[in-house]
């Protein structure tokens, strides 16, 4: 199985593959015809928590916000990173879909680690 992540606000595409959103919040303005996704991870994503202070805080503190992050996906969410990593392995591609403008230092990027270890 392939993993690959994408901005919601690029046009989906059949090479995509199975799509799935990892936000906790749709992307503003996106119509959901237009996003195309498959199914909608919003319990794996960092907790609104999280996701306000890396919004507060500058660059500098990528890896404070990834390492945190990584911990609630070990412990708060571990059983819905599970049941994640289980749909995803019955798909040959996979797309993490995202909001985020960064395309390196997102929450899609420590997610897709953390499935990569699972599957």
């Amino acid at each position: 199985m392939q993993l690959r992540r994408k901005r919601a606000y690029d046009n989906a595409e059949a090479a995509d593959g199975f799509r799935v959103l990892v936000d906790r919040l749709w992307p503003r303005g996106l119509a959901k015809e237009r996003a195309e996704i498959d199914l909608w991870a919003k319990d794996t994503a960092p907790s609104p928590e999280l996701r306000k202070a890396w919004h507060a805080a500058s660059d500098d503190d990528w890896g404070v916000y990834a390492d945190r992050y990584r911990a609630e996906l070990e412990n708060e969410t571990a059983p819905a990173l599970e049941e994640l990593a289980a749909e995803l392995k019955q798909h040959d591609l996979v797309t993490l879909v995202y909001a985020a403008h960064d395309e390196e230092r997102n929450h899609a990027v420590v997610l897709e680690q953390a499935l990569s270890e699972l599957l």
